[in-house]
């Protein structure tokens, strides 16, 4: 049986200001994996912190935060993926490279795009999705269901009464 798998890739706001948009992709077009899923987001506060909680207490968290919401950049978006396929993770973390853009394999995203502040800060130009379980979180946290092709996790209807959302005037 194969190892099908879906896993949340982030172009992060350096990214975006490097215009590296179409490189990431034609680079992530070499693993065969299928886009299910892609939008630009702005990014929260509570999304930057939801997203990263398990860095709460590293002395670096309120940078990466920042970071994330492109208040290092001025360029206060991501562009959200999901990819899916075959050993969705293990291939897009082998191109993505190490987190660590001067550990990173200089043929990696991260080795040839990424970067280390003067404050020791990785910009290291993408996200990608560590383990299953991870990738389940981060797909939750960033997609709605029906944001996304196929049906990854079991969702559910839910209506509500009083229910008020933005629409186009």
């Amino acid at each position: 049986m194969k190892n099908t798998q879906a896993t949340l890739v982030l172009i992060k706001p350096d990214g975006l200001k490097k215009s590296l948009t179409g490189n990431i992709l034609a680079r992530l077009s070499e693993t065969k994996l299928e886009i299910i899923a892609a939008k630009v987001v702005r990014v929260s506060k509570e999304l930057a912190e939801q997203h990263y909680y398990h860095l709460k207490d590293k002395p670096f968290f309120p940078e990466l935060i920042k970071y994330l919401q492109g208040e290092l950049h001025d360029r206060k978006k991501v562009l959200a993926l999901v990819y899916g396929g075959e050993d969705a993770i293990n291939k897009v973390r082998q191109l993505a490279g190490a987190t660590n853009p001067e550990e990173a394999d200089p043929t990696s995203i991260r080795g040839s795009y990424g970067r280390i502040t003067t404050k020791g800060l990785y910009e290291n130009v993408i996200h990608a999705s560590t383990n299953e379980s991870e990738a389940e979180r981060e797909i939750k946290l960033w997609f709605l269901p029906e944001e996304i092709i196929v049906d990854l996790y079991h969702a559910k209807i839910k209506t509500q009464d009083q229910c008020t959302h933005r629409v186009w005037a």
